[in-house]
């Protein structure tokens, strides 16, 4: 049985739909659907998307700021919102259901990591979400053979990944500290990392489903300005990710980002990602 997975920031899930995110879910045949940057209530996410998806939703605790949600065909039997300490406030950033899926359990998250800015609170946050989405993913490697993380992760994580890197290496999302995180959650599992900002880690394990399927080529990048020609000149970043244990990694086909035809026909400054997993 294949389970074709996609995630997507909106950009504000009502917006997404009058400029056209309804006709791209008509003709995708997506089971499970991560979103992130919901904006929107739970009653406007279920009347967008119909009766013929079960909805999962984790609101922000600003209202109209992030959100993240899980839609599926099929119900979940479990979900979780928590990650971490106590102290920070993680809420519509990170929203985890378990799915039955051929007599196998599938752990599907959809996470919006923060923006950030450098020397700023707003980093202090992101450090302390990566901290937290790090320790999490390490406990998920451990207790489930098939896991899975979608979303906007606001980091590219290698120069292959923005396609002015040399511009960035001193913003936020391209920071060597940010990337570093990366290096430890894709590294061998168990094995010692030598991260990009001089440190060392142990590596989770996990699979970067877009890098190995793309190979060592720029991109494919998924998310680009609105402002000038970033996406007529493709100089985009690549920070929309699907993220798997091994196990559901090896399974894995069909790797798809579904970049606009033009400028004007985006219905979001990010582009969905899709994957078919044959479980």
């Amino acid at each position: 049985m294949s389970v074709r997975i996609a995630t997507i920031n909106t950009n504000g899930v009502r917006a997404a739909f009058r400029k056209g995110m309804d006709a791209w879910l008509d003709t995708r045949e997506i089971d499970i659907l991560a979103i992130q940057e919901v904006r929107a209530s739970t009653d406007d996410l279920v009347e967008l998307l119909g009766p013929e998806w079960n909805v999962l939703h984790d609101a922000a605790s600003a209202k109209g700021r992030a959100g993240v949600a899980i839609a599926s065909r099929a119900s979940a039997s479990i979900h979780r919102v928590e990650i971490g300490s106590a102290d920070f406030d993680t809420a519509g950033r990170w929203l985890e259901a378990d799915y039955t899926v051929n007599g196998k359990t599938l752990t599907v998250v959809s996470c919006y990591v923060h923006s950030g800015e450098v020397d700023t609170p707003k980093q202090e946050e992101k450090w302390k979400f990566l901290d937290a989405m790090e320790g999490r993913m390490l406990e998920l490697a451990a207790e489930r053979d098939y896991a899975l993380v979608l979303g906007d992760l606001n980091v590219g994580h290698r120069e292959l990944d923005i396609k002015n890197w040399k511009g960035n290496v001193k913003r936020a999302g391209f920071l060597p500290r940010e990337r570093a995180y990366f290096d430890r959650i894709l590294g061998t599992a168990g094995g010692t990392v030598e991260c990009v900002d001089g440190t060392t880690g142990t590596g989770l394990g996990w699979v970067d489903v877009g890098r190995a399927a793309a190979g060592e080529v720029p991109g494919p990048y998924t998310w680009w300005s609105w402002r000038g020609q970033a996406f007529d000149t493709d100089a985009g970043w690549r920070i929309d990710y699907q993220l798997a244990t091994p196990a559901l990694a090896a399974v894995a086909s069909n790797y798809t980002v579904d970049r606009a035809p033009a400028y004007d026909q985006r219905w979001s400054d990010h582009t969905p990602v899709v994957v078919d997993y044959a479980l």
